[in-house]
């Protein structure tokens, strides 16, 4: 059994920062992808960030382009976001996922987390 387990989320000023990471437990593997989605109220879920666990190349949302990063360390399984110059518009669960597939979308997803939530006030 899998886990991944989110921490770091919380309440943020409107031009601050947090860093969300995901640690994954249990009987893992080599991911393909691992990375974060987000779900803002009342809307449908859109992914965030990924990194391509063999070789650390990335994709990023357009609109947290310049101000997330994100980061992995392989040795602890573990996926972090670091998240810079918040807007209240980042406001969202945001849900760590894990896939050994090729493709990345939510539909191929293996793994989720429980889902953390980020607010950001103006």
């Amino acid at each position: 059994q899998v886990q991944l387990v989110e921490s770091g989320g919380g309440l943020a000023q409107a031009g601050g920062s947090l860093r969300l990471s995901c640690a994954a437990s249990g009987r893992t593997f080599r991911w393909n992808f691992m990375g974060w989605f987000r779900q803002p109220p009342g809307k449908e879920r859109e992914c965030v960030a990924r990194v391509t666990w063999s070789d650390g190349s990335t994709y990023y949302l357009d609109s947290v382009k310049g101000r997330f990063t994100i980061s992995r360390d392989n040795a602890k399984n573990t996926v972090y976001l670091q998240m810079n110059s918040l807007k209240p518009e980042d406001t969202a669960t945001y849900y760590c996922a894990a896939t050994y597939g090729s493709n990345w979308s939510e539909y191929d997803i293996n793994y989720w987390g429980k889902g953390i939530l980020v607010t950001v006030s103006s």
